[in-house]
């Protein structure tokens, strides 16, 4: 977060990290496997209570670049702006994610539940 308040693209490493953490929180804040969450190269998860997913492309899906993750997970991007200004591509019924972020504090540091 150090980086980006700085103007500066975080390191490879590092923002693959924090990509995977917070994909893993958005799994266990909303378990399911209605909506695919892909944020290319560094993973995807399914979420969501409701229809299971068995084949070919699912119907609810979201995907992002790494960075638009991080800013929305920190809650330093809104929803809507980041699907409007076509930084998130969602598809399906079910593949808005507003009322899950932020999954993390701005800071990067989790919520305290």
């Amino acid at each position: 977060m150090a980086a980006i308040d700085n103007d500066e693209a975080p390191d490879r490493e590092t923002l693959k990290v924090a990509v995977r953490e917070l994909l893993q929180a958005l799994a266990e804040k909303a378990p399911g496997h209605t909506v695919e969450v892909r944020v290319p190269p560094y993973g995807a998860v399914q979420c969501v209570e409701g229809p299971r997913h068995r084949r070919g492309t699912p119907p609810n899906v979201v995907e992002c670049q790494p960075l638009v993750f991080l800013l929305l997970g920190t809650g330093r991007m809104g929803w809507d702006e980041a699907v409007s200004t076509g930084k998130v591509a969602a598809s399906g019924q079910r593949a808005d994610l507003s009322a899950l972020l932020p999954l993390a504090a701005p800071t990067g540091e989790p919520f305290e539940e």
